[in-house]
């Protein structure tokens, strides 16, 4: 549409024109300007002189002449009407300003049958986006009572900037075309002979296309086609064919050759409803037979309060996602859910049930969950007469697997909290929270529980209490800036849980725990509710932080944990199986806009050993800017679908430690740019990804080279490579060969 802007802008100055001497021609304006010009809206000019040659019956403007109409405004040394002819003519520095700010110049002008018909001579315009155009020459006529036809001849269009010491030198790139027509009755824009041109040297030839005029806000039509070459699918070409079906809905046809599994039928469709959207998009190849995918989504509104939708997304097979590299949210799996949800003062409900597709080898579908169905509401309370507040959520589901362990659950969860102050300052917080489950298991021996048990019912009840102290010592601002210190304490009261009964509980959703300073003060250590950490304990932690003068900050906390009675539930290796945890910490430092550092970790209490940690870092500005991160951790949650644990416990899992770094860095010195990545597994010694991206930018275009290279082995292939050169004309579009 960008392409088109400009040419339909041009145009205007003939309707001007022809609306100028006669105030009940319409004008067509460019539908980036403020409003069309009226037919009832007078035109008024001003000028030098005006004569009236009576013999003749010619009237004459001369010397600054300007004329406007609906915020167009029309410049000329001279104006020249003819009555008997009814021809105008207006030439010498002839200047149209549109209300957006785009500014059209012209040598000539003329204006014929009844002020309807017009041509241009000499024309030039300075559009927006550092856009140009020049042609030879255009002109206006009526082509029949349903519309206008305009054209301008050898028209020549870029954004580039020109040579400021020969200004008749070819600019970077540039548009040229013989002719180019606007069809207003069937609203089209039509381009004869165009050729792209790069250092005045043609590198592209279309002999015709056309385009929907942009008064227009959809058109039937071709797109920009892909052109590469893959892997798997060996050379292509995508075309994709744009339909309007109707004012709230149309269809995207998007077929692709491909030299080695011959053509993908490709099509998306979208519509808009009175409360909703929906979209829905797939494709159909022969990929080692019939293969395709089908995603759509859709929203719609029941009511002020609720809402319902769905997002479906299944593929025959993920060989043939990567081939045709359909882009997923997920590479590992595809996810499907239909839902309804509802929004109250301080409350939230919703219904869904949820299915999901593995894409490797290593993720069978059938492992995988399907929840039929889930119900979740909770509820936020305004604060009571003592300032207290209480929040109350709860859930139930059906979890069904073909291989593994099948669940049913229904849980309740309520919290209660109020903050009061002492008279030293100290801060105060009390604190209530119960949770209460009941369980129905089969396939308990399966993954991803491996219990001794195959089946069982459960119930599970656990009330908590406890009372939090923080003490906040500020240093007023100095001309080193503000220093704040902060111990906490927290007392923590709950029964002793776990041991034997987790045999009959199943494990949803507390496979993956991380014990670190985010939930230091937690109510429980695991991500969910199936297991839950028993036991009375106290946490404690230093909170200190110092705000530099210039706006920089250093800010960190440290902490651990002392249990009363040791809970033989908690997994070797967590940091929570002796009386005292291991400690926590993390340090967050930014001393100027150009370094950032947060790290955090967990140290072994006995020895100090890191058992967890987490980096990420950045230093340097847009001249050379460099990023790092790093994880490390003991635990592998995803192990539990490969590996059964011993003895029924979850110790495998930190049995198969995480261990990665990533490296960016980028510079940039116009119009030069270059960033690069790359990912390494630490734990066995190999590269997992790396990539780079080279780019030259001015003000007219964009020249780009990507290249990737991924290391590691999905469905059995021996990694891939992906190679792209990009070629950007700011506001024309984007042309390219890309490489798999």
């Amino acid at each position: 549409m960008a392409l088109t802007r400009w040419l339909l802008a041009a145009l205007v100055l003939l309707g001007l024109c022809a609306g100028g001497a006669r105030a009940q021609n319409t004008v067509r304006l460019d539908p980036a300007a403020a409003q069309p010009a009226s037919a009832d809206e007078p035109v008024t000019f001003s000028a030098d002189t005006v004569t009236y040659d009576r013999a003749n019956d010619i009237i004459e403007a001369t010397g600054h002449v300007q004329a406007w109409q609906n915020q167009h405004t029309l410049y000329a040394d001279a104006v020249r009407f003819d009555r008997n002819t009814n021809v105008a003519d207006a030439q010498g520095h002839v200047v149209l300003v549109q209300p957006d700010g785009q500014v059209m110049f012209a040598d000539y002008a003329e204006l014929t049958g009844g002020m309807r018909d017009a041509v241009i001579k000499g024309l030039r315009a300075q559009l927006a986006e550092n856009g140009k155009v020049a042609a030879n020459g255009g002109r206006r006529f009526a082509g029949s009572d349903a519309g206008q036809i305009s054209e301008m001849t050898r028209a020549v269009y870029t954004t580039c900037d020109l040579c400021k010491q020969d200004p008749n030198q070819p600019p970077l790139w540039q548009i040229r075309a013989r002719s180019v027509v606007e069809d207003s009755e069937h609203h089209r824009l039509e381009f004869n002979d165009a050729f792209v041109d790069l250092f005045g040297v043609p590198i592209g030839y279309f002999p015709y296309f056309y385009t929907i005029d942009p008064t227009i806000s959809r058109g039937d039509g071709f797109l920009m086609p892909a052109i590469g070459t893959a892997t798997h699918i060996g050379a292509f070409w995508s075309q994709p064919y744009y339909m309007v079906l109707d004012g709230q809905s149309d269809l995207t046809l998007s077929p692709t050759l491909t030299s080695n599994q011959g053509v993908q039928l490709g099509a998306e469709y979208r519509r808009m409803f009175n409360d909703g959207q929906t979209t829905i998009d797939g494709a159909l190849a022969n990929d080692y037979g019939t293969s395709g995918y089908l995603f759509a989504k859709g929203q719609f509104n029941y009511n002020d309060t609720w809402r319902y939708g769905f997002d479906i997304n299944v593929a025959s097979s993920s060989n043939y996602l990567r081939d045709y590299r359909v882009p997923t949210d997920n590479e590992a799996f595809l996810q499907s859910s239909l839902y309804a949800e509802g929004f109250g003062q301080g409350s939230y409900a919703r219904a869904d049930t949820i299915s999901f597709q593995g894409l490797t080898n290593q993720v069978v579908s059938t492992a995988l969950p399907l929840v039929l169905p889930r119900f979740q509401y909770s509820f936020f309370s305004e604060p009571d007469a003592l300032g207290g507040r209480f929040n109350i959520s709860s859930d139930s589901y059906n979890i069904y697997r073909s291989e593994g362990t099948r669940t049913q659950r229904s849980a309740l969860v309520g919290t209660y909290e109020l903050p009061f102050n002492d008279t030293l300052g100290g801060l105060w917080k009390f604190s209530l929270h119960g949770t209460a489950a009941a369980y129905e298991a089969q396939g308990l021996n399966l993954a991803p529980n491996y219990s001794p048990i195959a089946n069982a019912t459960a119930m599970t009840a656990l009330p908590q209490g406890a009372l939090e102290w923080r003490m906040p010592f500020a240093r007023a601002d100095t001309a080193t800036g503000r220093q704040v210190i902060e111990p906490i304490l927290q007392l923590m009261v709950t029964p002793n849980v776990g041991g034997s009964m987790y045999n009959r509980i199943p494990n949803e959703d507390s496979l993956d725990l991380q014990f670190t300073d985010e939930n230091l003060f937690a109510w429980n250590r695991y991500p969910g509710i199936d297991r839950q950490q028993g036991g009375t304990r106290i946490n404690a932690g230093l909170h200190t932080a110092w705000y530099f003068p210039n706006g920089g900050m250093l800010d960190a906390m440290f902490g651990d944990s002392y249990q009363f009675q040791k809970d033989p539930s908690m997994p070797t290796g967590s940091g929570l199986t002796d009386y005292q945890s291991d400690y926590v910490g993390r340090i967050t430092l930014a001393p100027t806009n150009w370094i950032d550092f947060t790290g955090r970790g967990r140290f072994d209490h006995v020895n100090g050993t890191l058992r967890y940690a987490e980096a990420i870092s950045g230093v340097g500005d847009a001249a050379l800017r460099v990023n790092v991160g790093y994880i490390y951790t003991t635990t592998d949650p995803f192990t539990l679908y490969d590996f059964p644990p011993v003895a029924g416990t979850y110790n495998n899992i930190f049995a198969y430690p995480r261990n990665e770094a990533l490296v960016s860095a980028s510079t940039r010195s116009d119009p030069y740019k270059l960033t690069g990545y790359a990912r390494y597994d630490v734990q066995n010694q190999s590269l997992v990804e790396t990539g780079a991206t080279v780019s030259w930018e001015n003000e007219c275009m964009i020249v780009s080279f990507n290249a990737y290279r991924r290391y590691t082995s999905i469905n059995g292939d021996s990694g891939a490579e992906a190679f792209l050169f990009q070629v950007t004309l700011k506001t024309v579009g984007q042309f390219g060969f890309h490489a798999f």
